[in-house]
């Protein structure tokens, strides 16, 4: 292996064997050395959560000159910190990606996705990362048309870094896409509801609402005109503006 090829460390929320991360290796291993670490079963929805109640453990699947794949027991965001911990003690990853995941995770979406929360884990670490989403939920995906700017994309961060502390949120409407939009999250949120599974348990249903469809500065905008959003997301999560407005009212 060139030990000057750029490493690239891989996970998802929907599992080592789904197709949008296999996509996206393909893509990735163009641009370097591909480690993948991902769930052994689906793991949507589960944000940021790490796993403390039960030993973690990861599982060699496969490994050739530029793609080595690990499953692991744990949630994405475990995926991340145990592969750093026990596979990156001497060299840091230069750049973690997590995808392709089937299904939005634009808007509110970003706080829930475990896609995006290993994105997040990669950027407290300060390596670059990015979440790559398709608004396609098939298990099946048909990405060839992304793919060329996801290849972009990634030799645009190999090459230049992003700013510590910042991770890019990538999602790709179904079907044509017209051009890629660097925008803003969309103020939204879920109205959740939940049915009956049985005597005694509930499932969780909703419908999604855009509370501002009509401005064409945010990803769900741009997803609803067949344009690539790329939206940059910070870690820090202060409210500068209304800490002002604080220290302005109590004198500080």
């Amino acid at each position: 292996m060139d030990n000057n090829r750029p490493i690239i460390l891989i996970t998802n929320d929907d599992g080592y064997e789904a197709d949008g991360i296999t996509q996206l290796t393909e893509v990735a291993r163009q641009h370097g050395k591909v480690v993948i670490v991902a769930p052994e079963q689906q793991q949507s929805g589960k944000s940021c959560a790490i796993t403390h109640s039960v030993p973690l453990r990861m599982r060699l699947v496969s490994e050739s000159d530029d793609i080595t794949i690990y499953a692991c027991n744990g949630t994405p965001v475990d995926c991340v910190k145990l592969s750093l911990y026990t596979l990156f003690r001497e060299r840091r990853p230069d750049l973690v990606i997590s995808g392709i995941n089937h299904g939005s995770n634009a808007s509110v979406n970003a706080v829930y996705s475990g896609t995006v929360g290993a994105a997040v884990e990669g950027c407290v670490n300060k390596i670059s990362s990015i979440a790559f989403s398709s608004l396609q939920y098939d298990k099946k995906l048909d990405l060839g048309n992304v793919l060329p700017i996801i290849s972009q994309i990634i030799e645009d961060v190999v090459r230049t870094p992003l700013p510590l502390g910042t991770l890019l949120n990538v999602n790709f409407p179904v079907g044509e896409v017209k051009e890629v939009r660097f925008c803003r999250q969309a103020n939204a949120r879920w109205s959740e509801e939940y049915v009956p599974h049985d005597t005694d348990s509930f499932l969780l249903a909703g419908e999604f609402y855009n509370r501002e469809p009509d401005a064409e500065d945010t990803d769900e905008w741009a997803l609803s005109h067949h344009m690539a959003s790329v939206v940059p997301l910070l870690v820090d999560r202060t409210d500068y503006n209304y800490l002002h407005k604080l220290n302005y009212k109590y004198g500080r």
